[in-house]
């Protein structure tokens, strides 16, 4: 079982991707595809008059701040035009895909956050009306009745709170909570640079492996971001017993198969190389 996250970022291309997972269910390969879509909700929010806001919290970790009005275009975007066209990318390459939000099914459950703290201007600010979400579980024998039956979940980071409203949770958290659920060997997180970097600004400075057990002091040393949360999924998804994880470039002509051969910085779980 391999899970793949597909970036929502600049530079991203869906045709490389969607090849190499045909090719790999060509060999029997059970996939799952998770996606983001930041840069085209970012792109239409602004069209429609309601340009993104993004919050950082007191200990690093940046996120959109979306409002009942921002979640709505979230989903627009994102369960709709991003998921369907991943999903008809996939069939042209004779993949059974099949789109699939986290609200559908309640394939993903969350928790509301409804009040966020954010730092402005080096000031923690208490921010109200948030409808972003936190994972608290995955509907795991769906997705394997859909799996068992010949199709590629592709699934869209949206989740159902307990209060039955959609909620917005994190594309790179919801792959690594599915990764978990499915007991998947390898979480491949695709992203638009080479993986984590000592040095953002420099692309040589890739850190191609990550001990596991100081996983959690690279976080906190090298990630900035949003490979801060990158890292974080990679160390939900170890914790849960996934057994690797890799963070690379989505750019590249085989990105998959490129990430799977060992580019890019990987993580091992316990007992791992």
């Amino acid at each position: 079982m391999l899970v793949v996250k597909l970036g929502g970022s600049n530079g991203l291309d869906l045709d490389a991707p969607c090849r190499d997972i045909a090719a790999l269910v060509r060999e029997g390969a059970e996939v799952v595809l998770v996606h983001g879509g930041s840069r085209e909700v970012d792109r239409i929010s602004a069209a429609l008059g309601k340009p993104p806001r993004y919050v950082t919290t007191p200990s690093g970790f940046q996120s959109r701040y979306p409002d009942r009005e921002t979640m709505e275009i979230f989903a627009m975007v994102v369960a709709g035009r991003i998921n369907k066209l991943v999903v008809e990318r996939l069939q042209g390459h004779g993949v059974n895909a099949l789109g699939i939000s986290g609200i559908d099914g309640r394939l993903l459950m969350g928790k509301r956050k409804g009040v966020i703290i954010a730092m402005e201007n080096g000031k923690k600010r208490v921010l109200r009306g948030d409808y972003g979400g936190t994972l608290t579980g995955v509907n795991a024998s769906l997705l394997k009745l859909l799996v068992e039956g010949g199709y590629v979940p592709v699934i869209a980071p949206l989740a159902l709170g307990a209060e039955g409203v959609a909620l917005n949770v994190d594309a790179d958290r919801a792959a690594a909570a599915v990764a978990a659920a499915l007991g998947a060997s390898t979480l491949l997180i695709l992203t638009n640079v080479p993986g984590l970097l000592r040095d953002p600004a420099d692309p040589s400075t890739l850190i191609p492996r990550v001990p596991r057990e100081r996983a959690r002091d690279y976080l906190e040393r090298y990630a900035r971001g949003r490979m801060k949360k990158k890292l974080l999924g990679a160390l939900e998804a170890l914790e849960a017993g996934v057994e690797r994880v890799i963070i690379a470039d989505g750019r590249v002509e085989r990105p998959v198969f490129s990430a799977l051969e060992g580019r890019g910085t990987v993580i091992w779980g316990e007992g791992g190389p």
